[in-house]
């Protein structure tokens, strides 16, 4: 069986999986601590932007993929999954037994594409056949109703015998709910609902079951049979009737549902029934795929067959990870992936995809319903080869997924089922796919033959290629086929050079293909394939190039726009004649273009025109005369700064044009559009005149044009009324910045609308301000105007009592951005006054306050510690403790870095009391900061200011005091580097303790803090430390925990730098051949890393080996030099 793909894979089949994914969610933690730390280690973790915003797919057919590379499908389109069904399995062409005739094979699947292709047909040409006309030259509908009523009566229209179905069937005004334009409350209850619509009718039902009046049995059962009196009530009391006529004010079309006293009046509360054997909690939608685990009985299984029986345990363990806790998901994820083969594939798939087929799946869920189908393709292998459709038709959603994370989840399953099953049962699958009728199934697949492509390689999949792209069947196949080169492309980017050639050749047909959608969808690949290939592979488009210029003259509309695109990327690719010539050619239709009223259009003429402007060989002055007077006109108008993906494309073009043509001839032409009213428009210059300013900078602007620049820059800027202020600022910023010391003239200006709006009601108005002055203080500084700088000052500090916690941390930047710069000695007002002025801000629980506040402190402390008392010091020791709580990273690290300034100023003996107080409290967060200030504030004012009270608090008999201790250690020894081999004596007993402890994070953190004093005394004369140290290392090499084994291992490896890797040998060759299998995998890990760190240097410590008959093994040095 193997035999059949030797010709695609390695001798190992399982070669290329993907094995990183870890068993449960965060590792083998250690207790809740570590898993809040890696949890929140693994928050920070995200991928570049641009992998976000990668396009998704295409809208229909008449906008193929490519020309409007839209970033998010519309849902509509995207829901169309579920409109697909999960196909029976079919044959394995690959066994040896002959499949029975129930089985589908690969020929009954084309027979059904075949039959559903024509009565596709068949129903479009029924839709577009003519319809029958009478003697007056009118359609029969046309005809209906057009002659008036005579007296109320309606003319009875004549049955044809004729007719397939009677006429009486159907009716002119629809009735029912599903048929009304308002839908009734059923009619929306009876719809799809999603996640959040079903929990929240579920906690409105529960909420108005939980509030419904009590009734008298209710009472009776609250309350005691004893001890107290049922009064009756008043004489004169007449409850409140809601009369009838109220409650049918306003009827539906379907009838106003009136109150149903509900027989059962129990309070149920929605608590669905317990599960036996410690399932997880079941969800309503969860009850027609769990439902039969809720009538297990007492022995019941002993009584089920042995595939009912293994069907129940693939349902217990998928609820488990499905809805169970995380200890839960584990135990069964490991199970299912154990047992996979002695499940079998059947039972498996046939349970886990109709789940992700659920459309009140969460996210969550369905990641971990991928991971299990991940899991268990690696143990099924081959035996998945009967459900590859079946699993592409839940996976290949996934591929067009908005969420980054889905889109590469998908990618890896298809890559991982394709190694698994191999190229030819992958074909077989999706073959009949590939000219399906519905473009959704198509674009899918497609996607998912890219994915197949990237992991058996190019070359396996191009004569497949190469026979769907020449199909003469179907338009569909060859427009498929050639999308697939697209998403190749698009998928493995400049992985495509070495096949560049073969795949322009399987797709240069169709530019000149009869159908529109294939003429479109080949040049897109072309623009994808030369976008990929950059700046490399023009010899490859040769063939090419010539359909292309006989289509951008002959082509209108959408395929025209995808013409130019594939010259737009084909033209940088070229020789610099060659790009000026084809460039100029071009240029005539794109100038022509110019003036198209389509904004797809107007996005494709945008990228050719900046794709044409950077490529070398392009004059300026051709640029200058030929394409810019039509460029501003036609494209800088208010209309583009409408549409978002239009006005980012034009600041890129106009970007790209201003690096050819310099900063006047731009900046000239837009410069007084910063007075347009119109405020997008005024944004969008502003955005273009930054981006070019901080590129070009503006040496070339003449005295005429800086003075419209910066009268412009402060109108848009006083004009500003949106939320999204950046643009605003950050073009203020930049122009400034650029002009420099030319700006002195105008701070004066500048400053004096500056301090207006610090005053203005707005709070964004204040907030605008405040962020300007902190983006021009340093021009001011080189303007010499330290007086108005000083003046600013003092109007922020006036403003420090703003109750806009965004407003406020805008002038705390402000006032840090001043003392920057300003210094010190000449701040106004003085350090004494604006400190005592800060500490109680600090309490703030806002980031960007906090933030700012303490990077003031911190700059402050640093600078400046001496304007300051002592006790003032301390007082901010105390609040800074809290600052240690903050979720943001940055708001930590700044605040352990002040600690240590702090200790630089005044000492660090109160600073450390405080922070070894600080050791005791129960939050994790908090006590790992704590341990980096105190070894921030060892390394700031000497290592041996801070031991000894640091191993003094070790004594204290509570753990995490004395994990804090250790910490500190391991920062401290790694802060402190080489100065650690003052100190290592003196905590080697402390470490022995510590590396003997039954705890488990004691024992590591002491080897952490091994590590670090390794690596900083190497070579400095404490081996005989070091190698007593490593005696206490060494027996905990068999340790199971992964964060454990880490520790040491990493101390291993700080010995091996210290010690020499001989010295570690000698500990590894008690154990290489140790009869037991475990101890020697341990002892061969260790001597791999020492092996890969030292290979040179273990060759001293090899054994000496005598010569034998035959083998000679002596090689003296000189031979070495000769031989």
């Amino acid at each position: 069986m193997d035999s059949f793909d030797s010709d695609l894979y390695s001798v190992d089949k399982f070669e290329g999986y993907s094995r990183s994914i870890a068993v449960n969610e965060g590792g083998d933690n250690l207790g809740s601590s570590a898993e809040n730390e890696i949890a929140g280690r693994m928050a920070s973790f995200t991928a570049p932007r641009e992998f976000f915003e990668e396009p998704g797919g295409e809208d229909d057919e008449d906008m193929p993929a490519g020309l409007c590379n839209r970033k998010i499908i519309d849902d509509d389109y995207r829901m169309r999954k579920f409109n697909r069904f999960i196909s029976p399995e079919r044959n394995d062409p690959f066994l040896d037994t002959t499949p029975g005739p129930d089985v589908r094979g690969y020929g009954d699947v084309m027979k059904e594409e075949v039959l559903k292709r024509a009565l596709a047909t068949k129903e479009e040409d029924k839709d577009t056949e003519p319809k029958k006309r009478n003697r007056c030259g009118m359609s029969e509908d046309e005809n209906l109703g057009a002659t008036p009523k005579l007296g109320g009566l309606a003319l009875k229209k004549q049955r044809s015998r004729w007719d397939e179905t009677p006429a009486t069937m159907g009716c002119a005004t629809p009735f029912g709910a599903a048929h009304m334009a308002t839908p009734t409350p059923k009619a929306i209850m009876q719809s799809a609902m999603t996640p959040d619509h079903y929990n929240l009718f579920r906690w409105e039902k529960d909420i108005e079951e939980r509030n419904r009046p009590l009734a008298d049995e209710d009472l009776d059962s609250m309350f005691p049979e004893q001890g107290y009196k049922v009064l009756d009530p008043p004489s004169l009391y007449v409850p409140v009737r809601t009369p009838a006529r109220k409650l049918l004010a306003t009827p539906t079309p379907m009838g106003t549902p009136l109150y149903n006293i509900p027989e059962d009046r129990g309070q149920q509360f929605d608590v669905p029934k317990e599960l036996p054997g410690g399932l997880p909690f079941l969800k309503p939608e969860d009850y027609q795929y769990f439902g039969s685990l809720l009538q297990e009985e007492d022995n019941e299984e002993e009584l089920l067959s042995h595939e009912d029986q293994i069907e129940r345990k693939i349902m217990k363990l998928l609820l488990k990870v499905k809805n169970g806790t995380p200890p839960q998901r584990k135990t069964a994820l490991r199970q299912l992936t154990d047992k996979a083969r002695e499940f079998g594939a059947g039972p498996l798939f046939n349970r886990i995809l109709p789940l992700l087929m659920q459309p009140t799946l969460e996210d969550q869920e369905r990641h971990l319903l991928v991971k299990v189908i991940d899991r268990v393709l690696y143990k099924l292998d081959d035996l998945v080869r009967p459900y590859v459709h079946k699993i592409l038709v839940v996976i290949e959603p996934l591929l067009i997924d908005e969420d980054y994370y889905a889109r590469v989840e998908g990618r890896e399953i298809i890559s991982n089922l394709t190694k698994a099953a191999g190229l030819a049962t992958m074909i077989a699958a999706m073959r009949p796919d590939i000219d399906n009728m519905d473009e959704y199934v198509r674009n899918t697949t497609a996607r998912a033959f890219s994915v197949v492509a990237s992991a058996l390689g190019i070359p396996a999949l191009l004569p497949f290629l190469k026979a769907v792209c020449q199909s003469k069947k179907s338009w569909q196949a060859r427009h498929t086929g050639i999308k697939i080169v697209q998403q190749i492309a698009i998928l493995i980017g400049c992985a495509v050079l070495p096949h560049l050639r073969s795949l322009v050749e399987i797709i240069e047909h169709g530019l000149n293909d009869e159908n529109q959608k294939v003429r479109t969808i080949a040049a897109l690949s072309l623009a994808a394939l030369a976008e990929a290939a950059a700046p490399y592979g023009i010899e490859s488009f040769d063939s090419v190039l010539k359909p292309l210029w006989k289509g951008i003259r002959s082509h209108r509309g959408k395929v025209l726009a995808a013409f130019l695109k594939a010259i737009g990327f084909i033209i940088p690719l070229m020789d610099a004649t060659y790009a000026s010539y084809y460039t100029k050619e071009v240029m005539v239709i794109l100038i022509r273009e110019f003036q198209s009223p389509d904004e797809e259009m107007k996005k494709i003429v945008l990228k050719v025109v900046k794709q044409c402007v950077s490529t070398e060989g392009v004059e300026p002055d051709y640029i200058r005369n030929y394409i810019l007077p039509d460029f501003f006109r036609n494209f800088w108008v208010r209309r583009m700064a409408l549409d978002r993906r239009n006005y980012k494309q034009l600041v890129e073009t106009t970007v790209e044009i201003a690096n050819k043509v310099g900063v006047p001839d731009i900046l000239g032409r837009i410069v007084e559009d910063l007075s347009d009213e119109s405020e997008p428009y005024r944004r969008m210059v502003m955005e273009t005149i930054e981006k070019v300013v901080a590129d070009l900078g503006s040496s070339d602007i003449d005295a005429r044009l800086e003075e419209l620049l910066i009268d412009g820059i402060l109108y848009a800027l006083q004009e500003q009324t949106s939320d999204d202020a950046n643009v605003m600022l950050n073009g203020f910023g930049a122009v400034v910045n650029s002009l420099g010391q030319r700006v002195k003239p105008y701070l004066p200006q500048i400053c004096g609308t500056i301090k207006w709006r610090l005053n203005n009601k707005s709070a964004k108005v204040r907030q605008q301000a405040a962020d300007l002055i902190s983006r021009i203080a340093v021009v001011m500084k080189q303007c010499g105007e330290e007086q108005l700088m000083g003046h600013l000052g003092v109007l922020l500090y006036e403003y420090l009592g703003e109750e806009y916690p965004e407003v406020l941390g805008s002038i705390l930047g402000a006032l840090k951005s001043i003392v920057n710069v300003i210094g010190m000695t000449k701040m106004t007002p003085p350090i004494k006054d604006l400190l005592p002025r800060l500490t109680p801000i600090l309490k703030n629980r806002h980031e960007k306050v906090q933030e700012n506040c303490i990077d003031l402190v911190g700059r402050i402390a640093d600078r400046g510690p001496e304007f300051v008392p002592a006790r003032e010091w301390m007082r901010i020791c105390f609040e800074l403790l809290e600052m240690l709580k903050a979720h943001k990273k940055g708001i930590r690290r700044a605040t352990v870095n002040t600690f240590g300034y702090i200790a630089k100023a005044i000492g660090p003996q109160d600073v450390l009391a405080t922070l070894l107080n600080n050791l005791k409290v129960q939050e994790r967060q908090n006590r790992v900061c704590t341990t980096v200030a105190i070894a921030i504030v060892a390394e700031t004012c000497s290592p041996f200011t801070v031991l000894p009270a640091l191993m003094n608090e070790y004594r204290v008999p509570e753990l995490n005091v004395q994990n804090g201790v250790l910490k500190s250690l391991s920062f401290l020894f790694e802060y402190v580097g080489e100065m650690g081999k003052d100190y290592i004596y003196a905590v080697t007993p402390l470490l022995e303790d510590a590396l003997m402890d039954r705890d488990l994070v004691h024992r590591q953190t002491a080897a952490s803090a091994v590590k670090h004093m390794a690596l900083g005394v190497a070579s400095l004369g404490c081996e005989d430390a070091l190698v007593h140290l490593m005696n206490f290392i060494w027996p905990n090499i068999f340790e199971t925990s992964p964060h454990v084994i880490n520790a040491v291992t990493e101390a291993i490896e700080g010995m091996r730098v210290a010690l020499g890797a001989a010295v570690v040998l000698n500990y590894c060759l008690q154990g290489l051949f140790h009869p037991a299998r475990k101890v020697r995998q341990v002892y061969w890990k260790i001597y791999n890393s020492v092996y890969i760190g030292a290979q040179d240097a273990l060759v001293a410590a090899y054994p000496v080996l005598e010569d034998g008959e035959s083998n000679v093994f002596c090689r003296p040095e000189l031979q070495h030099m000769f031989v």
